[in-house]
This record gives structure tokens, C-alpha cells and sequence, in this order.
């Protein structure tokens, strides 16, 4: 009992120190952010005032760039990826585990608010009319536990690996793969009201299957780097 309860004191401070590095650096969502707005904007300059077009495409691409810059986010270096800082923190009783959750738990929290400051931007360029909204509410967090297990898990796999910032987001892009076709369809499903749940099923098994494996493989990967 002990043990657990260490584990969720060290998840907790672990997340509250990367938040706050966040807070100090801006490195995430004031330098991601802006350029996901930024590729927001391209779309209308390139098709134009196409209204009806703008509507159609507008949430698949939003998702485009949640995915993409989400994906830019979650394989960033933080402060503690380095040799010195990861032998800092096991000669300190960290396990890796609970690194890992960490890891996933502050990236999850990033990618939500970079969602949430996109989403408004989207709104006010594309003018999409979709309805049943609360299903769309439930994509959010899926897709940013889901993103944030897959960086998480491409992290520790490259980690140390020379061309790093490369190979990172090459593993994340196909695994994300069914959270983009989950959140694409989900719109799709409210516009004909048919039923959401399929691919928020879908969606949270993939976000699932990603957490599994990062907790599973996170000691293995840990000695192995």
C-alpha cells in the first residue's frame, strides 16, 4: 500500500514540476500554439471564401493540426530526457513508471489546452454547423490521452537514439492514426446523427493500448537507455 501511494506521490510531483517548467518556458503552448492558429489560417487564404467548402473541410482539418503540432508537443525535450537527469532521478528512487505516467498525465493536460485555445480559432474561420456537441466533448480528452501515451512511448523508445527528434514523431504519426479517423468520424456521425459511440470506442482502445504499453515497457526501456 505504501508502495502505491510512494508511486502516486512521485506521479504527482513529477506532473507538477513539468507543468510548472511549462509555466516558466512558454515551450509548449506559446511556441506551438501560435503556429497551430497559423495553419489554421492557410486553409481560407488558399481555397478562399468559399463558405460551404470551408465548413466541410474545416473540422478534418483541425484535427489535422491538433495531430501534427500534438505530436510536435509530446516529443519535445523536456528537462529530465537527458542521461544526467534520468540517473538523477532513479539514484533518487523515481521509478520509471511512475516517470512515464507522469510524463503522460502533464503532456495530456498540454495537448487539452492546445485543443481548447485551437478550437475557438477553428470556429471563427471555418463556421462549421455540427451538432451534437457533448459526443464532440468526450473526443478532446480522448485524443489527448491518446497522444500524450504515444509521445510518451516514442520518447522512452528513442531515447538516446541520434536523431532523435526525427524518429519520434515518425513513430507517433501512423500509431495516431485511428485517433484522427476516430475524431474525423465522430464529427461526421453528429452531422447525420447517427451514433458516436463506435469511434469513441475506437479511440479510447487505441489511447488505451498506448498507456498499457508505455507502463509495461517503461522499466525495460528505462535500463535499456
Amino acid at each position: 500500500m505504501s508502495r502505491a501511494v510512494g508511486a502516486g506521490e512521485q506521479v504527482r510531483a513529477l506532473v507538477g514540476l513539468q507543468l510548472a517548467l511549462e509555466r516558466r518556458t512558454g515551450e509548449a503552448l506559446l511556441v506551438v500554439a501560435p503556429f497551430g492558429a497559423v495553419a489554421l489560417l492557410l486553409l481560407p487564404m488558399a481555397v478562399g471564401t468559399d463558405v460551404p467548402l470551408l465548413r466541410q473541410v474545416g473540422p478534418g482539418f483541425y484535427w489535422l493540426v491538433v495531430l501534427l503540432f500534438g505530436v510536435m508537443l509530446t516529443v519535445r525535450h523536456s528537462a529530465e530526457d537527458g542521461p544526467g537527469p534520468r540517473a538523477l532521478l532513479a539514484q533518487c528512487g523515481v521509478d520509471p513508471v511512475a516517470r512515464a505516467l507522469a510524463r503522460v498525465v502533464a503532456d495530456a493536460v498540454l495537448l487539452l489546452a492546445f485543443q481548447l485555445l485551437l478550437a475557438p480559432v477553428a470556429v471563427a474561420l471555418y463556421d462549421p454547423r455540427i451538432p451534437g456537441w457533448p459526443a464532440l466533448l468526450l473526443v478532446l480528452p480522448l485524443v489527448a490521452v491518446g497522444l500524450a501515451a504515444l509521445g510518451a512511448l516514442a520518447g522512452a523508445v528513442s531515447a538516446g537514439v541520434p536523431g532523435r527528434a526525427v524518429l519520434g514523431p515518425l513513430l507517433v504519426v501512423p500509431l495516431a492514426v485511428p485517433l484522427l479517423l476516430g475524431a474525423t468520424q465522430v464529427i461526421e456521425a453528429a452531422k447525420y446523427a447517427r451514433a458516436p459511440w463506435p469511434w469513441l470506442v475506437l479511440m479510447g482502445l487505441a489511447g488505451l493500448l498506448a498507456l498499457l504499453a508505455t507502463v509495461l515497457t517503461a522499466r525495460a526501456l528505462e535500463e535499456a537507455g
